[in-house]
C-alpha cells in the first residue's frame, strides 16, 4: 500500500550501526528524518551522508534525529563510513539501518513487495527507487516525502528549510510562502479568524486578500 503525507510512519525493528532499534521508540517525542540509499559505496550518497553528518547539530537544535538506510548489511555500512569520513571530512555519528532483506525498503514503498528478500546480487540500479527522504513528526505521522534520482545529490539545506517551516506551523498557526527563508514574513493559516489573528499578532498583519494575510515571522 502506498504511503501519503499524514499517514502513520510504518514502525519496524532493525539492526543499525548503533545497535537494534524499534523505530517509533527511537524517534521518541521529537522529529525524525529517515533518508535512504540504494547501495553502499555509491558516489552521490557518499557526499550526502558526509553533509548530513556536518548538519547534524542543526537538526539536533530543532529536536530532530536523523537516520540513514542502505540496502546492504550493517557491517558494510561501517566500512563505508570510514570512506565517508576520509573523503567528506565528517564522521557519520548517526545510525545507519541495514536492510539486507529489503524489509524497510518495501515497508516504505520504495521497492515493490515482490522484489525478493535479499540484497545479494542487486546493484544500485535495481534499487534506484530507494532514494527517498521522509520527515516524521512527534506524532509519528509522515510530514514530507521527497524522492530523488541516483545521479542528483539531495539538497539537505532545503530539507532543513522545510523542517523549519513545519515547526513554525506546529507552534504558531502560520504557513510559509514561496521561497521563504528563516526570518521572512509568513502567512496566517486560513483556519485562524481575523479576531484570533488580532489577538495572536497585536502588532498587526497585512490582509492582501481575505485568504492571504501576511505577518512577520513569530519569534
Amino acid at each position: 500500500m502506498s504511503l501519503r503525507i499524514n499517514d502513520e510512519a510504518p514502525n519496524f525493528r532493525a539492526a543499525t550501526t548503533q545497535g537494534e532499534i524499534d523505530f517509533h521508540q527511537w524517534i521518541g517525542d521529537g522529529w525524525a528524518i529517515l533518508f535512504s540509499h540504494p547501495k553502499d559505496f555509491t558516489p552521490v550518497c557518499t557526499t550526502e551522508l558526509g553533509y548530513v553528518a556536518k548538519l547534524r547539530p542543526e537538526f539536533a537544535a530543532r529536536n530532530c534525529k536523523v537516520i540513514g538506510l542502505s540496502v546492504d548489511p550493517v557491517d558494510s555500512h561501517g566500512t563505508w563510513a570510514r570512506d565517508i569520513e576520509e573523503t567528506q571530512g565528517a564522521a557519520v555519528d548517526f545510525p545507519m539501518i541495514g536492510d539486507p532483506q529489503l524489509h524497510v525498503s518495501k515497508l516504505y514503498n520504495m521497492l515493490p513487495a515482490d522484489e525478493g528478500d535479499s540484497c545479494e546480487g542487486r546493484t544500485a540500479a535495481t534499487n534506484a527507487t530507494v532514494r527517498t527522504v521522509f520527515i516524521i513528526g512527534p506524532d509519528k505521522k509522515i510530514k514530507l516525502m521527497m524522492s530523488y534520482p541516483m545521479t542528483t545529490g539531495r539538497n539537505f539545506d532545503e530539507i532543513l528549510r522545510v523542517l523549519d517551516s513545519m515547526q513554525l506551523t506546529s507552534r504558531h498557526k502560520v504557513a510559509t510562502p514561496v521561497n521563504w527563508k528563516n526570518g521572512d514574513d509568513v502567512i496566517i493559516v486560513p483556519a485562524v479568524s481575523d479576531d484570533e489573528a488580532k489577538a495572536l499578532y497585536p502588532d498587526g498583519f497585512q490582509t492582501l486578500k481575505p485568504y492571504l494575510r501576511v505577518v512577520a515571522q513569530p519569534k
